[in-house]
């Protein structure tokens, strides 16, 4: 999708269209390579290049970026000083906080915009969601979007645990003000495994965020980069949102790890990275940024498994899993718990499409669910019913919605 913007100048085109090229022939040339592999859940591989990172986007997340938390702590607050930074830093596109819940944050201004528009700069709005108020919430999104923003990024994490129809809510509002072609993206934990009852479907889902950013922070979560990278893709890839990866230029973070991360973002289908933040980042790290990385990582495979869902599994990636299945026309109810009626429905779905028939749903079977189109579930109207109802009929969540984190892998900090 190409986001056409009547201030745009003739050379921010050129450039990210030159860009786009760019990218295009890595990732051919990593193709032709072999380096596209996908794991079946028996073990073969099939050299299908289905993840969704391997496309040329044409969008604000394509330029490498950073984000602002506080305009006044990042040079200053000097647009010129951050402009000047930028530009030797080899920064494309600038992630400036423009709300709070349901707050709009003045920092986010038409003069901040165009001010960064006309040094060949794309201008990123991201809010910070909780979910308590999510019309709230839409509406200091969409006019961030009106204030001349290039995208939105919604910042949605431990508040927003089991809190579907709410983030139904929210999506359904922002979309209906913003309009189904803006750029969206979500930036929240990496480690779906770890939130069973955080929406991402809803987030990600049909009408959500076109785009992914998790916050790979390798540091604070207490691993390493190549493992946060195959932690993360692992079990992001079946939202099918292009993942922007976003890593840390703070904390402990070491000019070789940041140096690493760049370089597994290539080797893990060359979208753009981004950093968090502005801030914190050490004039050492910007010198880090402004390096070539190097290229890809010498012999790495990267390859395309899937989650392994069955009997007992619980959490959004089987709510995720049965609204395609329900999409398959079996009728499957949206639990998120993965139960008799989920197993039987795998069985026959794996049957009528040649797969293996064992209720598992592994790399295989995920490949065939994702080219189904997915139910679109009505969380928020679902809520109403049951808020109206003498006896609790329907709800607004699904059942694997009341879980805990398994662990918050980013230990929470302050507000952001």
């Amino acid at each position: 999708m190409s986001i056409v913007r009547a201030n745009s100048s003739t050379t921010r085109g050129i450039a990210t269209a030159a860009g786009s090229c760019l990218l295009l022939a890595v990732i051919i040339l990593i193709s032709a390579g072999g380096q596209w592999a996908s794991a079946q859940s028996g073990g073969s591989t099939n050299a299908e290049p289905t993840d969704p990172n391997a496309e040329v986007l044409g969008v604000p997340f394509d330029r490498p970026g950073m984000w602002i938390w506080y305009v006044s702590k990042s040079e200053g607050g000097s647009l010129s000083k951050i402009i000047a930074r930028a530009k030797r830093s080899k920064i494309g596109t600038v992630y400036v906080k423009a709300g709070d819940s349901n707050d709009s944050w003045s920092q986010f201004n038409r003069s901040l915009i165009d001010r960064l528009h006309r040094a060949g700069l794309e201008v990123c709005a991201w809010q910070f969601v909780y979910g308590d108020r999510p019309v709230g919430e839409a509406a200091v999104g969409a006019a961030a979007v009106r204030k001349g923003a290039d995208c939105l990024v919604i910042d949605a994490e431990g508040h927003y645990e089991g809190k579907y129809a709410q983030a139904d809510t929210y999506v359904r509002r922002l979309r209906a003000e913003i309009g189904t072609d803006f750029p969206v993206s979500l930036a929240t934990f990496p480690y779906v495994d770890y939130h069973p009852a955080f929406p991402y479907s809803v987030f990600m889902g049909p009408g959500g965020a076109q785009y992914n950013q998790p916050q790979m922070y390798w540091d604070a979560i207490g691993t390493t980069v190549r493992d946060v990278y195959e932690h993360t893709y692992l079990f992001n890839r079946v939202y099918e949102r292009p993942i922007f990866p976003l890593g840390q230029t703070y904390s402990a973070a070491t000019l070789a790890e940041i140096q690493l991360f760049r370089r597994y973002a290539v080797s893990f289908g060359g979208l753009a990275e981004s950093w968090w933040s502005w801030q914190e980042t050490s004039s050492a790290e910007w010198s880090a940024l402004r390096r070539d990385p190097g290229g890809s990582i010498p012999n790495y495979r990267m390859r395309l498994t899937h989650p392994v869902l069955k009997r007992g599994s619980r959490g959004d990636l089987v709510v995720w899993a049965q609204q395609h299945l329900s999409g398959s026309g079996s009728g499957v109810p949206v639990t998120g718990l993965f139960g008799p009626l989920t197993y039987r429905a795998t069985r026959a779905f794996q049957t009528a499409r040649g797969i293996k028939a064992d209720g598992v749903i592994g790399s295989s079977t995920w490949r065939a669910l994702l080219k189904v189109k997915p139910v679109r579930v009505r969380w928020a109207a679902r809520a109403a019913r049951s808020a109206r109802s003498v006896n609790g009929s329907g709800t607004g969540a699904p059942l694997s919605a009341s879980m805990p984190a398994r662990a918050f892998e980013i230990p929470p900090g302050p507000r952001r």
